[in-house]
Parts: C-alpha cells; sequence; structure tokens
C-alpha cells in the first residue's frame, strides 16, 4: 500500500510540475553578453528582463508567467546561429534580438523555420527585413534611413572638404557607411577615402598617418565603439584634429572610457532619447533605483517585449504567425512612445537625431 500510495505521489509531482513548466512562457534577450560590444548585450538583458518583471507583475502573458532565456552570440554570425537553435530547443516563443546585424540576419532563419517571433531593438541593416519573413520585426531605424541624415550632415557642414569614410567590414558598419557615402554622392560630393580597417586590432596608426597625409578634414566611421574610440585617440596623440561621425553603436559611456578628451565633439546618429519620454518615465525610475542607467538600448528592449506582449495577448496566442498578423495591424503603446509597423517588420516612423559628446557625456543636439 505504502509503494501504491508512493508511486501516486511521484505522479502527481510530475503532473504538477509539467503543469507548472507549461504555464511559464519563455522568452529570450540575444547579443553580445561576452566579447568586446557587452556593453550592449548589458543594455539588452537589463532592458527585457525588467520588462518582464513588470509584465510579470501586471498578470503576465495571456495569463502565464513569463520567463527569461539569455543567448551570447558575442556578435559573430556563426554563434549567432548556433544560440538560435538552442533557443528553438528550450521553446522559446519570442526572441528580442540580436544586437549586431550579422547575427540578425543569419538568426532569423532559424527563427523563420521554427516559428518563433523576433524583434530586434538594434539591427539596422535594411536586408533583415527584406528578406520577406513574416516574424521578423525591429523596434529601431535602418541604414538606409540613418545614412541619409549623416550624408546631409557632411554635405552641410563639409562641402568641399576632405572626408574620409571608414568601416569595419561588418554587415552593420558596411552598411552604414555605404549608404552614408550613397547619399553624400548624390548630394555632389565625393569622398577624399573610402577604406575598411579590421575590427578588434589595437593599432590603427597606418590609417590614421594616411589620413592625416591626405589632409582629412572629416571622419565618418561605420563601425562599433571600441575601434571608433580607438581610432579617435590615435588620431588626437598624431595632432589630426578631424572630427569624427558617425551612428548609434557609440551611444554608450564606454565610447568616452576608451577615448577620454579625444572624443570630445565626436557626433553620432541615434533614435530620441526614450529616457526623456513621458511614456518611459516609471520604468526609467525602476533602472535607476536599482542603480543602473538605461541608455543606448535599454528601453528599445523594453519596448521589444511589451510590443511582443500586447501583440499575444491581442492575438490570444503566442503562435508566431498569429502574433504578426496582429503586430503588422496594431499601433502599441511602448516606452519609447507609439510603434507600428510597415508590411517588412520596420517601423512605420523611424526617427533619427544627433547626438554630440562632451565633457565625457553624450547628449542629444536640440
Amino acid at each position: 500500500m505504502k509503494l501504491k500510495l508512493s508511486l501516486l505521489a511521484a505522479v502527481a509531482a510530475t503532473a504538477l510540475s509539467a503543469t507548472a513548466a507549461k504555464a511559464d512562457i519563455t522568452v529570450a534577450v540575444a547579443g553580445p553578453i561576452t566579447g568586446q560590444y557587452a556593453a550592449f548585450g548589458e543594455q539588452m538583458k537589463k532592458g527585457l528582463e525588467q520588462a518582464v518583471a513588470d509584465i510579470n507583475a501586471a498578470g503576465g502573458v495571456l495569463g502565464q508567467k513569463v520567463k527569461v532565456e539569455v543567448g551570447d552570440d558575442a556578435c559573430d554570425p556563426k554563434q549567432a546561429v548556433a544560440v538560435a537553435n538552442q533557443l528553438a530547443k528550450a521553446g522559446v516563443k519570442f526572441v528580442a534580438g540580436h544586437f549586431c546585424s550579422g547575427s540578425s540576419i543569419p538568426a532569423s532563419q532559424v527563427y523563420a523555420e521554427e516559428g518563433i517571433l523576433q524583434i530586434s531593438p538594434a539591427s539596422t541593416n535594411p536586408k533583415l527585413t527584406e528578406q520577406g519573413l513574416k516574424n521578423v520585426f525591429r523596434v529601431c531605424g535602418r541604414d538606409d534611413q540613418q545614412g541619409v541624415i549623416a550624408g546631409k550632415y557632411l554635405l552641410d557642414n563639409f562641402k568641399g572638404k576632405n572626408i574620409a569614410i571608414l568601416h569595419d567590414k561588418s554587415a552593420y558598419g558596411k552598411g552604414l557607411a555605404d549608404e552614408t557615402q550613397k547619399a553624400l554622392n548624390a548630394g555632389g560630393q565625393k569622398e577624399k577615402i573610402y577604406e575598411a580597417y579590421t575590427a578588434g586590432e589595437k593599432d590603427y596608426s597606418a590609417l590614421v598617418s594616411k589620413l592625416k597625409q591626405e589632409n582629412i578634414q572629416a571622419v565618418y566611421i561605420g563601425g562599433y565603439h571600441t575601434e571608433a574610440g580607438l581610432i579617435a585617440r590615435q588620431m588626437k596623440d598624431q595632432g589630426l584634429n578631424a572630427p569624427i561621425i558617425s551612428g548609434d553603436a557609440l551611444v554608450t559611456n564606454e565610447y568616452w572610457s576608451i577615448t577620454g578628451p579625444a572624443g570630445e565633439g565626436t557626433m553620432m546618429t541615434f533614435g530620441p532619447d526614450p529616457r526623456e519620454m513621458p511614456e518611459a518615465k516609471g520604468a526609467v525610475e525602476k533602472f535607476r533605483k536599482a542603480g543602473y542607467e538605461p541608455e543606448g538600448y535599454t528601453l528599445y528592449t523594453y519596448a521589444a517585449l511589451q510590443v511582443w506582449a500586447q501583440a499575444a495577448n491581442a492575438a490570444k496566442s503566442t503562435d508566431a504567425a498569429k502574433v504578426a498578423e496582429v503586430l503588422h495591424k496594431t499601433t502599441f503603446d511602448t516606452a519609447v512612445g507609439k510603434i507600428d509597423f510597415d508590411a517588412k517588420g520596420d517601423l512605420t516612423k523611424p526617427a533619427y537625431v544627433w547626438y554630440r559628446w562632451n565633457n565625457g557625456q553624450y547628449a542629444q543636439v536640440k
């Protein structure tokens, strides 16, 4: 009899465990949790975790609690595919990611095959949403929008001057540099130098020497803060005072930690600072109370989960196809303002503004 009762208890415990597991909806954040771009991975992880905590406190999604998986791709395309497959095996319904376009693009194919909804808070290469995948969205703009603004800035402020356009060969960096070059050329001006550099190196003195020899008066960098910071510092060391213009990957305090005063005056494009939006006030207060400043892509990742959660509740399902259908026809209230998507999964109203580094801090140029 005791054996029978023990077996019944074990079966009951197993059933309860299965019910509890089923009651949790698994979502994930995927990005560079380690590696030289880990500052952005931390922003994304913090953003998703706080969004999950807030959504669970409000009753969860479809009445179920949400739990988080973390995927580390280190901004490596092959690792990103491996991460995507691991997340699929873990039963993930939604992925906030990836950060680097070079990771998001190959990973998106896995998510499409596995029926997982993907919303990137940061990948800006146009190819991501030009693939025709129904499960892919982003809550940031595109390089062909960002590049137009950068090209116009160069035309307005450096007309007839020697301009260098540099990139790190990545999907993000080269894509942004190419779009900026295209806009500059369309305005009737040809760059003096268009050149690639290798990410991960420490010494760019030969490249800087070439810029100095060609009397470069403005440098546009398509790439990430680590290399851009080193280039800025080495330009200063060689006495080249040409201003640096770049994109959203320089929106991290780590840029100044690399450059020091050499980063003074660096300009970059990014979306309007969501920390200043009334919709983000509550979330920002929670982050700061926990001792974390929600800079860069923190709130964009927070918003990505908000969008998915609202769409899943409206669809009454976590099925990617059903959620995507809602995403394409609904306006969502988020910490970064109202969001709606076009047929490709891009924002219908992307916005880019200018930021400038000044005395160790970056701020939106009013």
